[in-house]
């Protein structure tokens, strides 16, 4: 049926779970947001999504029909969030099918964006397995578009029409996230990672300019594995080149392990039926002790601030939420558990605004994604310093010298009030 048909299954008072990823079912959303003066009180939930526009839910004549409740605030529903219109729900990313399984979140309908079936019927959620499995599992009616241009992957991604009650056709292109070409601060960065990646290491690798930067510089390595949360562009040359091959992975050898893919057409082209890659469920690709199997794993993240304890807030600025946890804190806790495993957390020493993300004390209602107990390696432009096993003196001057040199006096000064005597005479 059409999506305007479809979304009449919608009804006051009902949750409703939307895909994200680069793959929103935005044909659905926007005949949804047509009935909104017939609805109230219709939640919807999504995780990461990467939206072409803002989602033409977030209107205030539409705040009575419809809550958003966010697990990761990203560009579609941000500034609704941060209006005081809509909210999120703080949850480790990994942990968010355990709310639908276990029933702390009922489902009633999910919307979903697959591709065309294959010859048996079925179908594949494409770019986006991450929590739309659980999903898929818990809710009691499926809304599906049947999408030519989502590439068909393999895995938990995997589900049979019968499964679905209602179809959509559409021709939808995907999200996508265009390559950013690295600065020369974030080429620094990711040639002092790469420096300290080993051959046969399995990776995590964020998404964004520092990641790039860091698969480039990974290109004189050898016999590289990937479990990662988000597949991306800068993989896929690692893969063509023959520089990940899988071959030392314990956790899937010989297959690259994602649980969504954020990038351009080139990627979605280079994912479809291709079983050399596969598309797990969230709950068990971020499992810390699904990770800590692979020997010489690696994490690469990044954050919006760092104290001089090494507390790191990577979801908000100050009570402003930005964005949400994702799997930072799976994966900083999965390599320590590694044989040989490490963590990087990236970033640039300073903000668009010219400000320290270094400093003394995080900002009032920043929330602390990876604690100071956890934090391993940060790298800024200005140098990389390894904080494990470091007390808090150690900690604050490792922090300061990688800090913007303009900012590093300052820092000196708060952490001798914060640290007192022993800061000045530790050797």
């Amino acid at each position: 049926m059409t999506a305007d048909e479809a979304v009449k299954f919608v009804k006051s008072g009902d949750h409703v779970f939307v895909q994200g990823s680069c793959s929103i079912p935005e044909a659905l959303i926007a005949a949804l947001a047509k009935r909104g003066n017939e609805l109230s009180d219709v939640t919807l939930y999504n995780a990461f999504a990467l939206a072409r526009r803002v989602s033409p839910l977030c209107k205030p004549e539409l705040k009575d029909a419809f809550h958003i409740d966010s697990f990761f605030v990203s560009n579609a529903v941000r500034g609704w969030v941060n209006e005081g219109y809509a909210t999120t729900t703080p949850r480790f990313f990994g942990q968010v099918p355990i709310l639908f399984r276990d029933g702390t979140i009922k489902l009633d309908i999910a919307f979903i964006n697959c591709s065309l079936p294959d010859e048996n019927g079925y179908v594949s959620l494409g770019v986006s397995a991450d929590i739309t499995p659980a999903a898929v599992e818990c809710a009691k009616f499926i809304i599906a578009q049947i999408n030519p241009m989502m590439p068909f992957t393999y895995g938990d991604s995997v589900i049979h029409t019968s499964k679905i009650d209602v179809l959509v056709k559409v021709n939808d292109p995907l999200a996508e996230t265009p390559d950013i070409e690295p600065t020369e601060d974030e080429i620094a960065i990711g040639r002092y990672i790469a420096e300290q990646i080993k051959d046969g290491s399995t990776l995590q690798i964020g998404v964004g300019a520092i990641p790039n930067a860091v698969l480039h510089a990974l290109h004189s390595h050898k016999h590289l594995g990937i479990h990662t949360e988000a597949m991306t562009n800068g993989m896929v040359d690692l893969i063509n080149r023959g520089i990940v091959d899988n071959s030392t992975k314990k956790i899937c050898p010989g297959q690259s392990v994602a649980s969504l893919a954020l990038g351009t057409r080139k990627l979605y082209d280079f994912l479809d039926h291709n079983r050399d890659i596969v598309f797990r469920d969230i709950a068990w690709v971020n499992d810390p002790f699904i990770i800590a199997q692979n020997k010489d794993m690696v994490a690469i993240n990044s954050c919006l601030e760092i104290d001089l304890s090494g507390q790191i807030c990577a979801d908000s600025i100050g009570t402003r939420i930005f964005s949400g946890v994702g799997g930072q804190h799976d994966f900083v806790y999965g390599t320590s558990r590694s044989h040989g495993g490490q963590s990087f957390i990236a970033m640039l020493s300073t903000t668009s605004k010219g400000e320290s993300k270094i400093r003394p004390t995080l900002k009032p209602g920043a929330g602390v994604v990876t604690t100071r107990f956890q934090t391993n390696w940060v790298v800024t432009e200005y140098g990389a310093v390894n904080l494990r096993g470091r007390n808090m003196i150690d900690r604050a001057r490792m922090l300061i010298s990688i800090a913007a040199p303009q900012f590093r006096e300052e820092l000196d000064r708060e952490a001798f009030n914060m640290l007192g005597y022993a800061y000045r005479k530790w050797k």
